[in-house]
């Protein structure tokens, strides 16, 4: 085996007992400035009859409140914010279950932070300054462009920001200035793979020879074919906007799960129902605390990510613990085409264009590509429309979802009762991916 890389190899490489005690020290630290700053957290500290003084190490970390979803909605969009607004540089955004977004702070040095993190991801699939990162993840509020982007920068990259889209343009610019490594999302990089097909290309024609693919799910399956149209090896990383957004953890040479990044993001797993923290090497609910963030400093965050922890040893050398690929989600959010959906947020929008919460979300993945379907229940004044008519209708709801999702659905607007009643929890979405065992 080749030797292996590393961006900052004293941390990568650290030993558990030192790892443990610079978390220890960094933890306290944390604590102490989220209480004295952050008025919501302090409440919940306070209603837990816990103090700054309680934490005298990361074993006791278990005694802090959590933080969820919920929190970041309610404490929208300052509340959860860990220092003066003039010392934040940026927000990222994600969207939430209602239509209210998750808008995460950022210093400048959260930003170094962070696209440090991103640097020992690119530097593990093999990049150095002499490779070009090709970034075709979305840009913007979306964390996936700009957290790579600034991996690419901090390793010596050249860096082709490229965003997602115009696939053509992509293999063009892959091809004319010979990218190394892509990074987007796994069903991106699969629909890359399918248009070279198309365009009579092999992976001959490219340079390529490495693929960092994250936010959203994909199996063994699908790296695999990737793999084989791309002719690289597909490497996966893992992060939420929450924490910063990718290179919370990433997979290294082994592609054996995903080393956290825990000097900066401290992992535990619980029970989703009780909330207990389990043992190493159990299945259960990740949670995560931001050690060293500044702008937005979430202690305990339920990431509702279902998943293992384990410190087996890894041939690349690294100490750091690694987390599975997620096997589902202990809430009813879907990721499709990198983009979080709830099942809310398509009810929000109904609701508000006058139809009926009669509804069916089906998404499927064809051709590697995640596909959307919404079939909503007509009332039966609204049926007697013509066929031309339903066709206007479907494509104004299906701009109505765009716009509060980003992402495009397929609408069919169907026939009074035609789905199915439950007399218990409806069953509003079928998920025909069959990602999880």
């Amino acid at each position: 085996m080749a030797e292996q890389k590393y961006y900052q190899k004293e941390i990568e490489t650290m030993p558990r007992e030192e790892m443990r005690a610079l978390q220890s020290e960094k933890l306290v630290k944390q604590v102490k400035h989220v209480y004295e700053n952050v008025k919501y957290y302090r409440d919940l500290m306070d209603a837990k009859g816990v103090t700054p003084d309680d934490i005298k190490s990361i074993d006791d970390i278990h005694k802090l409140p959590f933080l969820t979803k919920a929190d970041l909605r309610d404490a929208y969009p300052y509340g959860l914010l860990g220092t003066d607004l003039k010392n934040c540089v940026r927000i990222q955004s994600t969207s939430g279950t209602t239509g209210r977004r998750v808008v995460a702070f950022y210093t400048q040095a959260d930003v170094d932070m962070w696209e440090d993190c991103c640097a020992r991801a690119i530097t593990a699939v093999g990049g150095t300054n002499e490779d070009v990162c090709q970034v075709a993840y979305g840009y913007g509020l979306f964390t996936g462009g700009p957290g790579l982007n600034g991996g690419s920068h901090k390793v010596g990259c050249l860096t082709l920001p490229m965003s997602s889209g115009n696939t053509e343009r992509q293999i063009q610019f892959m091809r004319d200035l010979h990218a190394t490594i892509l990074c987007c999302t796994p069903s991106y990089a699969a629909y890359i793979g399918e248009t070279l097909k198309e365009m009579g290309l092999t992976p001959d024609d490219i340079d390529l020879k490495a693929g960092i693919f994250g936010a959203e799910p994909w199996t063994e399956e699908m790296r695999r074919d990737i793999e084989k149209s791309l002719g690289i090896k597909a490497y996966d990383i893992y992060g939420l906007t929450e924490t910063s957004g990718p290179g919370v953890a990433f997979e290294c040479e082994a592609q054996a799960g995903m080393h956290i990044n825990e000097d900066h993001f401290y992992a535990e797993i619980i029970d989703p129902e009780t909330g207990e923290v389990l043992p190493e090497g159990s299945k259960g609910e990740l949670v995560f605390t931001s050690l060293d963030k500044e702008g937005f400093p979430l202690l305990r965050y339920r990431t509702r990510d279902i998943c293992v922890l384990s410190r087996k040893e890894c041939s690349c050398g690294r100490t750091l613990i690694k987390m599975s690929k997620p096997m589902g989600r202990s809430d009813d959010m879907l990721i499709i085409r990198g983009v979080n959906v709830f099942p809310s947020q398509i009810e929000t929008v109904l609701i508000k264009e006058g139809y009926s919460p009669n509804y069916l979300i089906e998404v499927d993945r064809v051709k590697n590509n995640d596909t959307l379907d919404v079939y909503v229940e007509l009332a039966p004044e609204q049926f007697s429309d013509t066929v031309k008519d339903l066709a206007i209708k479907e494509k104004s709801l299906a701009e109505a979802i765009k716009t509060m999702l980003g992402i495009n659905p397929k609408v069919h607007l169907v026939a009074p009762k035609t789905i199915t009643r439950s007399e218990g929890k409806a069953v509003r979405v079928i998920d025909k991916r069959k990602l999880h065992d």
